[in-house]
């Protein structure tokens, strides 16, 4: 018997390994991995470079005092900010300590201009963590419910409409930033428009506002840029990351510039395993690895090329309502909950995932393959065909192709 809390909702599966994009589990069954530990596993599994950087590091050194120097979280701290043109970097452990940051960042920012109560815009269906501020900045009421009381100091509006945002502001003096992700990634994959986000911008310059942009999910080359903002054009005041930023190993990073670069200082804020060599390590090997094997350009087209095959193979078929996304971060909406999708497709030897209840949200790698993503067409097509015809759809448990 375990002793684990029963806060998850696990699938009856237990993986002993992965290769690349295929995880075998402990009976020995291979499974196609759509869903890359939930876009974090960045280079797949087992990667001959991260492994060996990794034991590498481990001989030297695992951790060290944030009170010292560390040599490779400079080398990281320099690299993320030539690739995003960001000024400062502050490591953590996590997407939600990342987003944390760039709340108090933005709440010293305030109170840095004589604001008592500095108010932050969030977005409907938002998900920025499960910490009390990050919970209370998220757009999910099923989430939040049960842990009230809320942190106050966030105004909720809808996602990629810029008059609610406008709206809001001229009835509101205490705003001093807007926090969105370019990609929601939990709310069933929504991209905020080019449009929005150039406009969004200029709004914040305007009114002196730090614009905030959660990266968590879709960073880290995932929308075949290494930020999604940078398909605007658009330079963020503040960006969060994690996830796939070291490829498994835990690492989050709260990036800076323009006003609100040089915000933090001594005392303003700190992390006791943020940043940590071992981590760094893992991090500028995945960076480095994206760039020499062209893995920015293989998300952008295998995640053209999946959603070509979808829209063909779904193609009049009632109950798909769209299919959307960037890179290799994809869904499929359908008209109703599919979350029993998740177990079918485990025994078709698959992960996936779903999430806004409708959509399926798929994730894999950047390393992901045309014949892996072939395969994964075959696999899930069927699933999705017998689920909206109200079919069973077990296969062989494993799918061992």
């Amino acid at each position: 018997m375990s002793h684990l809390m029963n806060n998850y909702a696990r699938l009856p599966v237990t993986f002993s390994h992965g290769e690349a994009n295929w995880l075998v589990d402990t009976e020995g069954r291979r499974y196609l991995d759509a869903l890359s530990g939930i876009a974090v596993n960045t280079l797949g599994h087992n990667h001959p470079a991260l492994v060996r950087a990794i034991s590498e590091q481990a001989t030297r050194m695992l951790h060290v005092s944030n009170i010292y120097r560390i040599r490779e979280q400079e080398l990281l701290s320099d690299r993320l900010a030539a690739l995003s043109g960001m000024s400062e970097v502050f490591f953590c452990n996590s997407g939600c300590e990342a987003n944390e940051a760039a709340i108090k960042l933005a709440r010293f920012y305030g109170h840095q201009r004589g604001i008592e109560t500095p108010a932050i815009i969030v977005m409907e269906h938002a998900f920025h963590g499960r910490t009390l501020a990050t919970l209370s900045a998220t757009g999910n009421r099923k989430t939040q419910a049960g842990f009230e009381p809320l942190v106050p100091g966030f105004i909720r509006v809808p996602y990629n409409d810029l008059n609610a945002i406008r709206a809001v502001a001229a009835r509101n003096r205490d705003i001093v930033a807007v926090m969105l992700e370019i990609v929601q990634g939990e709310g069933g994959i929504h991209l905020a428009s080019i449009e929005y986000q150039r406009e969004l911008r200029a709004l914040c310059d305007q009114e002196g506002w730090l614009m905030i942009c959660d990266e968590v999910q879709c960073g880290m080359a995932r929308t075949g840029k290494w930020f999604g903002f940078q398909h605007s054009g658009v330079l963020p005041d503040i960006i969060t990351l994690a996830k796939g930023l070291a490829s498994g190993v835990p690492i989050g990073a709260c990036l800076t510039a323009k006003a609100a670069a040089g915000l933090f200082g001594p005392g303003n804020h700190g992390s006791t395993f943020g940043g940590n060599p071992l981590a760094c390590t893992a991090a500028l090997t995945t960076l480095e690895t994206i760039e020499k094997d062209g893995l920015m350009f293989n998300a952008e087209k295998i995640g053209a090329y999946l959603k070509q095959r979808f829209a063909e193979a779904f193609a009049g078929l009632a109950g798909v309502v769209e299919i959307r996304g960037q890179g290799l971060m994809l869904g499929i909406e359908l008209d109703r909950p599919c979350g029993e999708l998740l177990s079918e497709a485990l025994h078709a030897g698959l992960l996936i995932s779903v999430t806004s209840g409708c959509v399926i949200r798929l994730l894999p790698a950047l390393t992901f393959s045309v014949d892996e993503a072939d395969e994964l067409v075959r696999r899930i097509v069927p699933l999705v065909r017998d689920f909206l015809a109200g079919k069973a759809a077990r296969g062989t448990a494993g799918g061992n192709a």
